[in-house]
């Protein structure tokens, strides 16, 4: 099992790395210091609701933070990186009210200057009860 499976991020390049570990604090600010002035934010789900630029995804983490309680993202398997390209399956937990939360998901980043650039999401939206997606 690598690092990775076992459920460390150090396997990932330090920007991803830093924006995973911020959204499990449930830090905005912390997460938005990870993106560029103008992060897409991106989803294969229809449920999802897509962004363009940092302040509107700042604006819309408190929501999304407050909606997932005790969210965690722990990697499922080894990330892929390509030049500024990471993969990065994943495994999302949260304590929901009518029950646990365990969502498989991956995500397509694009890196730039020491920043994730674009984060295409692919998730099952049918594993999120509809209150909370």
């Amino acid at each position: 099992m690598t690092a990775a499976a076992a459920g460390e991020w150090s396997a990932l390049p330090a920007p991803v790395a830093a924006y995973a570990a911020a959204l499990n604090a449930a830090d905005p600010d912390a997460v938005a210091a990870c993106v560029t002035e103008d992060f897409r934010n991106e989803h294969a789900s229809p449920a999802g609701q897509a962004s363009a630029g940092r302040t509107a995804y700042r604006e819309r983490l408190p929501g999304f933070l407050a909606a997932f309680p005790g969210l965690r993202y722990t990697p499922d398997a080894a990330p892929v990186a390509s030049g500024d390209q990471v993969a990065v399956p994943y495994l999302m937990t949260a304590a929901l009210p009518g029950g646990p939360l365990r969502l498989r998901g991956l995500w397509l980043l694009t890196l730039r200057d020491g920043l994730i650039a674009a984060r295409l999401d692919y998730w099952d939206s049918g594993a999120v009860p509809p209150s909370a997606a």
